[in-house]
């Protein structure tokens, strides 16, 4: 078999429907600090039938959006979304530094979103992350990564096939010692 040259590549923008983008504008601007970079309002025969959408663009700090659409007719919102099953597990996650998670956790507090439980901390041992659903439904990491994780993560890439091989022929014994019981 050939090897395949790695390919480096970097996140343009992650897109997801929404029903409501001025929730999701207060959200993303006022609360966790992603600035509203562009707005665009389209009209395209999309799927065999003329979609009429905005679509909205968040800079998430390296010139990468998390981008939401908003179709302006019933139909087309119920065809596309945004209903997904709620799950701890369907996330994006965006690494920041300790400064920035501190700030989105004193903010989501203050808007009481760690009170409600749409956000909550969790130690997976390789980074601290701060998890918090949006107004759409859509599960948001932002993590820091632990002070050795290059040491860390240079250390998994040596077993990494070899771990997925135990998994998939049934050996489920956890390998990481933070979630070890």
């Amino acid at each position: 078999m050939n090897a395949i040259t790695p390919v480096k590549a970097s996140l343009h923008h992650n897109a997801y429907v929404c029903k409501d983008l001025e929730a999701v504008r207060q959200f993303y601007e006022d609360v966790i600090g992603f600035k509203l970079v562009a707005t665009w309002a389209e009209e395209a025969d999309l799927f065999g039938k003329v979609r009429t959408y905005a679509h909205c663009f968040y800079d998430m700090g390296d010139g990468s959006c998390l981008a939401f659409f908003q179709f302006a007719n019933a139909d087309d919102a119920e065809e596309f979304g945004p209903e997904l099953p709620r799950s701890g597990f369907r996330h994006i996650a965006m690494k920041v530094d300790q400064a920035t998670q501190d700030a989105i956790n004193e903010r989501l507090q203050a808007a009481g979103y760690f009170d409600s439980g749409e956000a909550y901390p969790l130690n997976h041992g390789y980074c601290w992350s701060t998890y918090v659903f949006d107004p759409s439904g859509l599960l948001i990491e932002f993590t820091v990564d632990h002070e050795n994780v290059e040491e860390i993560n240079r250390d998994k890439a040596i077993n990494a096939h070899d771990d997925l091989k135990k998994w998939l022929g049934g050996d489920h014994t956890p390998n990481n010692e933070q979630f070890h019981r």
